[in-house]
């Protein structure tokens, strides 16, 4: 898993990439990106698979804000990344979201 983030000069925003390797999402079809920057929308921003069986995607953020976000694979199999900046507790259960801090 890889989270790079690139601020912009121009403008408060970062884009921040998302990278999975095949093996991270447990030989799903289908990854989306979710969190509170798309209202927890499982079907948007849905990483595009590369030709080596990884996943990515782009989002861009406004700087100065902290978003919560999660994984969901094939529309049911929910993980974090490890390289999120923390994690605080979903509010369901014992799970947790990453959070990124720009």
């Amino acid at each position: 898993m890889s989270i790079k983030k690139q601020f912009l000069k121009s403008k408060p925003v970062c884009k921040v990439s998302f990278k999975l390797q095949k093996e991270q999402v447990m030989h799903a079809s289908r990854v989306n990106v979710v969190g509170d920057f798309n209202n927890w929308n499982e079907n948007s921003d849905e990483l595009k698979q590369l030709k080596d069986g990884s996943f990515s995607h782009t989002v861009e953020l406004e700087t100065g804000r902290e978003y919560q976000f999660r994984y969901v694979a094939d529309g049911s199999n929910w993980f974090n990344d490890d390289e999120a900046d923390r994690f605080v507790s979903s509010g369901h259960g014992d799970a947790r979201n990453g959070v990124l801090s720009l």
